[in-house]
């Protein structure tokens, strides 16, 4: 699986992003699929995840009520809306699959193919 992520760019504080993540192969709607995002001088952090039915996603906590993870399996796309952004949201942002499509992983370990990674900047 092969991923290209897209969308970031320059955002002001409470503005809004979506970022796409498209994969190629025809696996793509078996894997649940993460957004991670790493901040200069930061760790790789866990964002979110969907499973491979789009019926259950779970985030961070820093996250949730902010962020949307949704996934269309006909388009190989899977996209992370951000809404109410902060400047601590500044980060570059990752997609990155996981073959075990059904069970949730927040630990970058757990993914197998990873996107090249969108820069998304807040300012305040």
């Amino acid at each position: 699986v092969q991923l290209q992520a897209s969308g970031g760019g320059l955002v002001q504080a409470g503005g809004s992003l979506r970022l796409s993540c498209v994969a190629s192969g025809r696996t793509f709607s078996s894997y649940a699929m993460g957004w991670f995002r790493q901040a200069p001088g930061k760790e790789r952090e866990f964002v979110g995840i969907i499973i491979w039915s789009g019926g259950s996603t779970y985030y961070t906590d820093s996250v949730k009520g902010r962020f949307t993870i949704s996934r269309d399996n006909a388009k190989n796309t899977v996209y992370l809306q951000m809404s109410s952004l902060k400047p601590e949201d500044t980060a570059v942002y990752y997609c990155a699959a996981r073959a075990a499509g059904y069970s949730i992983d927040t630990t970058a370990s757990g993914y197998g193919y990873w996107g090249q990674g969108t820069q998304v900047t807040v300012s305040s």
